[in-house]
């Protein structure tokens, strides 16, 4: 580990690291002792030479450096082999029953840029950081030594990719694999395409909210916004729900929820409609003038996909929050709940129930809340990298 270059660290910058959090940037490094190679381990110190760490460098990435342990180590075989079966037990110890869920949630289990899920006796694979990339093989390896699995694929379309210097690459890295496959979720079955779902094939940081929001759902008259493949409309289904309606953009997302409802016995109380939301929204809360919208769901739940990706489109994402909640307010029944849901980071748990409230003063509600929810444990949440957290929810019930 001699010849590994070092970077120093400005005063001050090592404080950060010190808390807990792997990221270097180009402007907390004063200088490096020799020239590394992109992709390289390199040794981090303190401006005091004190060492803080080893992580991958890349160059052409703001972060420079990915930290992914406090003291020098060999990053090998053994060393992922560690790092995963820590991460499985944490959902052993946390999600007992799941046979589906995260495995690794990259800086969550201290191994920035890798992210694998499983899904039943199929692993999907996704590297966000050149480091990470250059060490797939052995991953791979890894994994089939630990899991035995049918398959392993990878889903590596990410954005992030490119500010790594990485092209996009898909495809089944190991076993074999053809069209979509059902998994479990809560005794529930899905069909999933792991090849052309979202994210890696499902919301599965969603998995213990949908049977917490599903409490909510007996002998009730649900509304599911931008539903996907039917996670909480089917849990509320199943739930003894009188009636659901799901609601998604996605013609095809659509058709796999109804497969779905059909697969868990639930068709009966199901309803599905192509649509963009906002827009069914407006269509079903006009009314003429002096008349007032009739409310008709005793739960409604709002499961939208971020609004924004940066500091920059906040305002812009939080005026669509706003409306959002403007129109399920008109729609929700007093006594009902709306169960509602932000995965942006850059929108804390604070300023979402801050936007939702305000909603409800402009349409002179008042709510109690009743529940707050966060990303499943297979998504574990580092306080000290803030970055780790980043799904907030809340439940509301109308008092008047």
């Amino acid at each position: 580990m001699n010849s590994t270059p070092t970077v120093l660290l400005r005063p001050g910058e090592g404080d950060r690291v010190v808390a807990g959090h792997p990221w270097i940037y180009q402007g907390s490094i004063q200088r490096i002792t020799a020239p590394p190679t992109d992709g390289e381990l390199v040794q981090v110190k303190d401006h005091r030479q004190r060492l803080l760490g080893v992580g991958f460098y890349n160059s052409k990435s703001k972060i420079n450096v990915r930290l992914i342990a406090p003291d020098r180590v060999e990053v090998n075989a053994a060393f992922f082999e560690e790092r995963i079966r820590a991460a499985l037990i944490v959902r052993q110890r946390h999600m007992p029953n799941a046979t589906s869920f995260r495995v690794v949630n990259a800086e969550s289990d201290l191994l920035s840029g890798l992210i694998v899920d499983k899904y039943e006796d199929v692993l999907v694979l996704q590297t966000s950081a050149l480091g990470m990339d250059k060490h797939k093989d052995t991953i791979v390896q890894v994994l089939q030594k630990i899991f035995s699995p049918r398959a392993i694929l990878e889903r590596n379309e990410l954005a992030s990719r490119k500010f790594e210097g990485l092209p996009d690459a898909n495809g089944v890295l190991a076993g074999q694999h053809d069209g979509p496959m059902t998994i479990k979720l809560n005794g529930l079955s899905f069909e999933v395409d792991l090849r052309e779902g979202h994210k890696t094939g499902m919301y599965l940081d969603q998995q213990a909210n949908y049977q917490a929001v599903a409490a909510f759902a007996k002998g009730a008259n649900v509304l599911d916004c931008f539903s996907f493949l039917g996670g909480f409309g089917l849990h509320a289904a199943k739930a003894g729900a009188a009636q659901v309606l799901m609601l998604d953009q996605s013609e095809e997302a659509i058709a796999a929820a109804k497969r779905n409802a059909e697969a868990n016995g639930v068709a009966g109380v199901c309803q599905f409609e192509a649509t963009n939301v906002f827009d069914w929204f407006k269509a079903n809360t006009k009314v003429a003038p002096h008349e007032r919208v009739i409310p008709r769901y005793d739960l409604i739940v709002l499961d939208p996909p971020s609004f924004t990706r940066n500091r920059s489109t906040v305002p812009d994402a939080l005026r669509g929050y706003k409306e959002l909640h403007l129109r399920a307010l008109k729609l929700l029944k007093p006594g009902g709940v709306m169960a509602t849901f932000c995965c942006s980071h850059h929108v804390d748990a604070g300023l979402f129930q801050d936007t939702v409230l305000a909603a409800a003063y402009d349409q002179r509600r008042v709510l109690r809340r009743v529940a707050t929810y966060a990303q499943s444990p297979d998504h574990p949440i580092l306080p000290s990298i803030p970055e780790t957290e980043y799904l907030k929810g809340f439940a509301f019930e109308l008092v008047r």
